[in-house]
């Protein structure tokens, strides 16, 4: 049966996403009217803790069928609101901060529940988002933030993945070896809040790291040839997406901090878009079923906005380190296409599944 009481944290996290990708034009250099002020420059906060932070501790508050768990969803979309139309007071960025401190705390609960490295690994995730909320709401700049901010991410689906990986019965040696990619992660981003150039090195070896060992252990890597579609499609998803972190370790590692520019562009977006939305699109097809109680009609067509996500993405990366200024404005905007075709297409699948049980 639909679960209906999500849908106002889900309306609230889309609508952040498009505000998001409106302002990320922006950043491109595309010519369009500001909607708020200063909305380029709340691209990644939109992002991050409008779209991500809601949709994440929205999907937990589900799971655990709590109900001061939907508190932290509540304070992510209302905050994202609350920043980009009162840009004069501190509160939209406190309302962040408060549902990031939620998201550790929904995450304690459940590594007490379960005390596990996969439990542990995502813990340290909610921290690190909590711990760039608090930065940037004390007047640190997005540069000097955004490594935390990553590591929610990557640590969130690191975690999550490793809890899958569990019906490989990964070594003993292989989860060790897990451990201390992740401390190497870890000890980038705190090294970086004193010295960036070595900590943005560190941190990149972490991510590189954790994309090489995901080829041994993750069951995604054996499912690209799997006999169920949808099962295939998630496979790529995820293959593409653990490529492109290793990808944006590489580039950190090699470049090391970039406070702004083509190459700042390159080595985030490779990390937030080609794993971060990868990761996305290959669990959508889970994420949504738990959450609204609906099922998702797979498609082939479900590969067109994955394959315009990373060729696009691949024009971009290859166009900030060529100096193309606008191949890169184009890549970044058929990046942001594949994305509203990945929503249109999982409403439209979802609109199936109701018209399919009315």
């Amino acid at each position: 049966m639909p679960n209906r009481f999500p849908l106002p944290f889900l309306v609230l996290a889309i609508l952040a996403l498009l505000a998001g990708l409106w302002a990320g034009l922006m950043r491109l250099g595309w010519q369009l009217p500001a909607l708020a002020p200063s909305l380029a420059m709340l691209h990644g906060p939109l992002m991050i803790s409008g779209f991500l932070g809601t949709l994440i501790t929205l999907e937990r508050a589900v799971a655990m069928k709590q109900k001061w768990m939907y508190l932290p969803p509540l304070l992510a979309g209302l905050g994202w609101l609350v920043t980009l139309l009162i840009q004069t007071l501190p509160l939209g960025p406190i309302l962040l901060t408060l549902a990031s401190l939620g998201g550790v705390a929904i995450l304690a609960e459940i590594t007490r529940r379960e005390f596990a490295l996969h439990t542990v690994t995502m813990l340290l995730g909610a921290l690190t988002w909590f711990t760039g909320n608090l930065l940037w709401l004390f007047g640190w700049q997005i540069f000097q933030v955004v490594l935390f901010w990553q590591a929610f991410l990557v640590l969130t689906i690191a975690g999550e993945r490793l809890e899958l990986s569990r019906v490989l019965r990964p070594a003993r040696i292989q989860q060790v070896l897990f451990g201390i990619i992740i401390a190497i992660l870890f000890g980038g981003i705190i090294i970086a809040t004193a010295n960036i150039q070595l900590g943005t090195r560190l941190n990149g070896l972490g991510l590189l790291l954790l994309a090489l060992w995901s080829i041994p252990n993750d069951i995604a890597w054996r499912n690209l040839k799997h006999r169920l579609p949808l099962t295939r499609y998630i496979a790529w998803c995820l293959a593409l997406g653990l490529i492109w972190l290793g990808i944006g370790g590489g580039l950190s590692l090699g470049f090391g901090a970039q406070v702004a520019g083509p190459r700042y562009d390159a080595a985030l977006h490779a990390v937030f878009v080609g794993f971060v939305i990868s990761m996305i699109f290959g669990h959508a097809p889970i994420i949504f079923p738990a959450i609204l109680g609906l099922p998702i009609n797979f498609q082939p067509a479900f590969y067109i906005h994955l394959i315009l996500l990373h060729a696009s993405l691949v024009l971009r990366v290859l166009a900030n380190y060529a100096n193309w200024h606008t191949l890169r404005m184009w890549g970044g905007l058929l990046n942001e296409v594949a994305i509203l075709l990945f929503i249109g297409m999982t409403v439209l699948s979802i609109r199936k599944s109701l018209s399919t049980k009315a």
